[in-house]
């Protein structure tokens, strides 16, 4: 369960708990936590999730306050678990339905069959849209529709694997920026070090110069921008938690 750092579960935590967590975006926000907090916040409605259906809204109602009320048909319909299924014939390898996938489900690498692991799977469909091949459906493996084809089990394991991506997407991101500013840095002592022989040769070692740090100035930007982003993140947090419910 997901808690405020006061270890006091707010109320978007107490939502976030009886959301299914197949994390598919049909609520209309990139995740089970995002809704959650919309929720907490009077900015969504407790009807916006078709996995959850309609016992999902009655935990809403119940733990909100609010009245039951049907599936927003605009976020689509309860309906039976489903997994996905790729064609390994067709598959090309592309990864973007890796990259989609926010359960880390799908297994496979570069121009290599790719495949997925139904027990990880929560039948979000993202990885269906991004494949250019069509060569991934979704098969129903319930005959049951809601939490009844779902288990509280299932939705734990499935928000720790989001959870567990999130963290290595940003930690691959912050490798990734530290390695391109240290290119960067070396790409400037190296054009420093340059002794130009002429005008024309001094002018270019200048152009060089401008465009290395130009990009080292958006690098610095991005990663003030980042971090001021985090520094944020606790206090509106805060806000929302201390809003009155």
């Amino acid at each position: 369960m997901t808690v405020s750092s006061t270890n006091t579960p707010t109320l978007a935590d107490r939502i976030e708990d009886v959301l299914p967590q197949t994390q598919c975006t049909k609520c209309g926000y990139q995740g089970c936590r995002p809704y959650a907090e919309a929720i907490a916040a009077a900015q969504a409605g407790i009807n916006q999730c078709p996995p959850g259906g309609a016992e999902g809204v009655a935990r809403l109602a119940a733990l909100t306050g609010q009245k039951v009320i049907p599936i927003n048909p605009v976020n689509g319909m309860e309906r039976p678990r489903a997994v996905a299924y790729i064609d390994e014939a067709l598959c090309i390898g592309c990864t973007l339905c890796i990259q989609a996938c926010p359960v880390d489900a799908i297994v496979g690498a570069a121009k290599q069959m790719h495949t997925i692991v139904p027990d990880l799977c929560t039948g979000c469909d993202l990885c269906v849209n991004p494949c250019p091949v069509d060569c991934i459906v979704m098969y129903p493996v319930t005959e049951t529709t809601g939490w009844d084809a779902w288990s509280q089990p299932l939705a734990d394991a499935a928000r720790e694997r989001h959870d567990f991506r999130a963290q290595r997407l940003r930690r691959d991101a912050e490798e990734n920026d530290a390695r391109l500013a240290a290119k960067a840095v070396a790409k400037m002592k190296a054009v420093d070090a340059l002794d130009p022989a002429t005008a024309a040769d001094e002018a270019e070692k200048e152009r060089k110069r401008a465009i290395i740090a130009a990009a080292m100035e958006r690098a610095r930007l991005k990663k003030e921008a980042a971090q001021q982003e985090q520094q944020q993140a606790p206090q509106d947090k805060a806000a929302k938690e201390n809003k009155p419910e």
